[in-house]
């Protein structure tokens, strides 16, 4: 059981650092609860799972401050250039809402620290990163087609072992996309699925009824808020600079150490 406020920090700075950086936040969470021998279920592990993703939701809100500011002004002006932008973003929601509302339990069954599902997606979202790194000609705008296509990607990503932020940068930088664009709307794209994902658990009364240590809860979140600071800055410099084939070497090795130990 996560129970003490160390082991709530480190994994508030697992979540911050591998929300962004393509790495897996869910595959390192995963192997993180496995290390600290965390066999808890039900309402306090949701709970901290949560707390760790508003955290990082908040942090990527920080970073793109401005893109948000322009957006919710465009909203409220009901006009301007942004609009296109906001429509791409509610369409590439649409493939992960669809399968968290409809494959809820399927999905939560996989999160049981099995450990050789996160190796296996940790080595395909290392090939997907290699191919990233070796994509050219990425200059163009994010189209609704990219948005749909994108947003599948994110879908697949829900697997733990499979980096959200990998998965739809690499498809698309591959799509043609510029880097950066690429990068700011993988990052802006997360945002409505993570509150609206805390406002139905709100909504089913999965969280009200907890017993929650709040100095752990409140620990793992500035934790996890300050390193997303971090890793969403640092993200976006990695993917324009073409630097992702590194992190493709990293979740090889994490994979090949979870065989070594799983498998012998």
């Amino acid at each position: 059981m996560i129970s003490s406020v160390w082991d709530s920090i480190i994994l508030g700075i697992i979540q911050g650092l591998t929300e962004f950086l393509p790495v897996s936040s869910s595959g390192h969470l995963e192997i993180a609860k496995y290390i600290l021998e965390d066999d808890s279920v039900g309402e306090f592990s949701l709970l901290m799972t949560v707390v760790l993703h508003f955290a990082t939701a908040l942090s990527t809100m920080v970073v793109f401050r401005k893109d948000i500011m322009d957006i919710i002004k465009m909203i409220l002006a009901k006009e301007g250039s942004s609009r296109p932008f906001v429509f791409k973003i509610i369409i590439s929601m649409i493939p992960a809402a669809i399968v968290g509302v409809f494959f809820e339990d399927f999905i939560d069954s996989l999160f049981t620290q099995n450990l050789l599902l996160v190796a296996c997606m940790l080595i395909l979202t290392g090939l997907l990163l290699f191919v990233a790194d070796r994509a050219k000609n990425t200059i163009r705008e994010v189209s609704y087609l990219d948005a749909v296509i994108v947003g599948i990607a994110q879908a697949i990503a829900i697997l733990p072992g499979i980096s959200r932020s990998g998965a739809t940068i690499s498809t698309s930088v591959v799509l043609g996309i510029d880097r950066t664009r690429a990068a700011r709307f993988s990052f802006l794209m997360v945002v409505p699925l993570i509150f609206g994902k805390m406002a139905k658990d709100l909504m089913d009364g999965d969280l009200t009824s907890a017993a929650v240590p709040h100095l752990d809860l409140i620990a793992g979140f500035i934790a996890a808020f300050m390193t997303g600071l971090i890793a969403c800055t640092a993200m976006i410099a990695i993917v324009k600079k073409a630097q992702l084939k590194y992190f493709a070497f990293y979740c090889f090795a994490v994979a090949v150490v979870i065989f070594i130990f799983k498998v012998l």
